[in-house]
C-alpha cells in the first residue's frame, strides 16, 4: 500500500517540469527539511530542471513552517508550483494565502495532523486520517526518497540511490524517528554510503572526524551535532549551503566555524539549563515547566526543553519572548501527547504542531498566561 497521493504528487511535478512551471521548494531548517529538499533538487535536476528558488525559514525571527514574512519572500514567484517539505500541515491561513497569490500548493510533511488538513491542492503524509500505508514511522526525507523513486523509476541509479540513502539515514537518526522495519534499512545502508559518499562535504567530514568515531552511528552523530548548529541567511540555510558545497576549503572553513558553534552551544545551553533548573525547583509543584525568556535563542528552545523534560519528567515549555509573540518548543514524557495538549488551547495559538513528544508552537505574548492554565487543564484531564 502506497502513501496516499504519493503518485499524484509526481503527476503534479512531473507535469510542471514538462511545461517549464515555476516550481518553488519551501522546507523546515532542520537537518529532516534539508535532506528532504536535497533529495527533491537533485531529483528535479535529473530532468534536467531547476526550481526557481528553495527556502527555509529563520527559525529565530519566524519559528517553524510557512510564516507570513516568508509568504512575501515565495509570493515574488507566483503563479507555480510551491512544494512544502517537512512542514505545512498545520499551515492553515499561509496556504490559503500561497493558493490565493496563485500557487499550486503540495505539502509532503510527516508531523501529526491537527483535526482538520490545511487547503493544500495535495497533502502527502502517511499521518492522515484516510491513508492507509504502514509508513507512519518515516522522516520526511524518507517519505521525499520514496517520491524521487515514483518520479525517477528507471532513471534512479544507483550512485543517486546511495547518495539519497545516506541523506536518508541522517535525517531519520537526526529527527530520532523508529528504527523500526524500513527505517533500520535505511539507517544500515545510508550510514555505509556515507563512508564512499560523492558529496564533497561528506568527503571532507570522513577524514577529519571518522578517525575519533568508534562506529558509524558515532561518526553519524557527529555530523548531526555539527549542523544543528546552522543558522539562515536570507531564507537559506547553512547546513543545505555546506551539503552543496564543492570547495574543499570552504568546506574546511565551514566544518571550523560549526566546531566552534557547538561549543558556544553546549555552553549556553548548560548556562540556561541550571537557571531553569532553579526556576523548576521552585515551582515543583507545577504540573509542568512553563518557561520563557527574552534573551534565548529560539534555535535552542528545543535541546532545553529536552533536557529539562528529562530531568523532571513534566511537559516542558521553552519559549523565547518577542516584541509581540512568543516562540517555543515542546517536549513531554513519552506517556504524555503534546500534541493533544496543545490542541485545547488552538484558539490561542498562532501556529502548533510537531510529533507527540516533540512539537513547536507559535503565541501571541497576551496569550501566554491562558496556554498555561489550559495545558495544566488538558493534562489534568488526559491523566484523570
Amino acid at each position: 500500500m502506497e502513501i496516499k497521493n504519493l503518485k499524484e504528487a509526481s503527476e503534479r511535478i512531473e507535469k510542471a517540469i514538462r511545461e517549464n512551471e515555476k516550481i518553488i521548494i519551501y522546507a523546515d531548517a532542520d537537518i529532516d527539511g534539508v535532506t528532504s529538499c536535497l533529495i527533491l533538487e537533485e531529483t528535479l535536476k535529473n530532468f534536467n530542471f531547476q526550481p526557481s528558488a528553495v527556502l527555509f525559514p529563520d527559525r529565530n525571527e519566524e519559528g517553524y513552517g510557512l510564516n507570513e514574512n516568508a509568504l512575501q519572500v515565495v509570493s515574488r514567484f507566483a503563479p507555480g508550483l510551491l512544494i512544502l517539505l517537512d512542514c505545512g500541515i498545520s499551515n492553515f491561513q499561509e496556504i490559503q494565502k500561497a493558493k490565493e497569490k496563485g500557487f499550486f500548493v503540495i505539502v509532503v510533511d510527516h508531523h501529526e495532523v491537527i483535526n482538520n488538513l490545511p487547503p493544500a491542492d495535495l497533502i502527502v503524509n502517511p499521518k492522515q486520517k484516510d491513508d492507509l500505508s504502514p509508513f507512519k514511522y518515516l522522516s520526511n526525507a524518507g517519505i521525499v526518497f520514496k517520491l524521487a523513486i515514483e518520479l525517477l523509476k528507471e532513471r534512479m541509479g544507483e550512485v543517486l540511490k546511495n547518495n539519497f540513502l545516506e541523506l536518508v539515514a541522517l535525517s531519520t537518526l537526526a529527527d530520532m524517528m523508529p528504527e523500526t522495519d524500513e527505517n533500520k534499512i535505511f539507517i544500515k545502508e545510508g550510514l555505509d554510503c556515507l563512508k564512499n559518499s560523492w558529496r564533497p562535504a561528506f568527503q571532507v567530514l570522513n577524514k577529519t572526524l571518522r578517525e575519533n568515531s568508534n562506529s558509524q552511528r558515532m561518526f553519524a552523530f557527529k555530523i548531526i551535532s555539527f549542523l544543528n548548529t546552522s543558522e539562515n541567511i536570507d531564507h537559506l540555510n547553512e547546513i543545505y549551503l555546506f551539503l552543496k558545497e564543492t570547495n574543499e576549503e570552504k568546506i574546511k572553513e565551514m566544518i571550523k566555524k560549526f566546531e566552534e558553534r557547538v561549543v558556544q552551544k553546549q555552553n549556553r545551553i548548560k548556562e540556561i539549563v541550571q537557571e531553569l533548573e532553579k526556576r523548576a525547583i521552585k515551582k515543583i509543584k507545577d504540573p509542568i515547566v512553563f518557561e520563557g525568556d527574552k534573551e534565548w535563542p529560539s534555535i535552542l528552545t528545543g535541546p532545553i526543553a529536552s533536557r529539562l523534560c528529562i530531568k523532571f519528567e513534566k511537559p516542558t515549555f521553552i519559549f523565547k519572548i518577542k516584541e509581540k509573540e512568543s516562540i517555543g518548543s515542546m517536549r513531554t514524557p513519552s506517556k504524555i501527547n503534546g500534541i493533544e495538549l496543545m490542541k485545547k488551547s488552538a484558539h490561542l495559538l498562532e501556529t502548533f504542531g510537531g510529533h507527540p513528544q516533540a512539537g513547536g508552537f507559535r503565541i501571541k505574548n497576551e496569550n501566554l498566561e491562558n496556554f498555561k492554565k489550559n495545558l495544566i487543564l488538558a493534562l489534568k484531564e488526559l491523566q484523570e
